[in-house]
């Protein structure tokens, strides 16, 4: 009998971005917004591979996006002392067992 398959390790982390997006047709921004920040959960073998996954599927989304900051992995931002609850947490399992991107929070800007 052949031994079973081990499950192979994942090098997958999750990182919370902050995306900016500009306007754009069909976007799904409300009317009078400029703009909007979206706060992102992203799986990737590291930040880069997270932002251009993040970048790439918003761009499929219809949204414009212009800048990314990334606040790290969950071990890196509960070491700087940020408070995460259940529901973040449960965001980002989800990001990494589906290797996928949430938004998790879309905040608009208006002038």
């Amino acid at each position: 009998m052949s031994e079973p398959k081990k499950k192979k390790v994942s090098r997958q982390q999750v990182y919370t971005l902050v995306v900016q997006v500009g306007r754009k047709d069909g976007d799904g921004l409300p009317k009078k917004a400029t703009g909007a920040a979206l706060m992102c959960f992203a799986s990737g073998v590291d930040e880069a591979e997270a932002v251009r996954e993040t970048v790439a599927i918003l761009k499929q989304a219809d949204t414009a996006p212009l800048d990314v900051t990334g606040y790290g992995t969950l071990a890196e931002r509960e070491a700087e002392g940020h408070e995460i609850d259940a529901e973040e947490r449960a965001l980002m399992a989800r990001a990494l067992d589906e290797n996928s991107v949430i938004v998790a929070q879309m905040t608009p800007f208006f002038d």
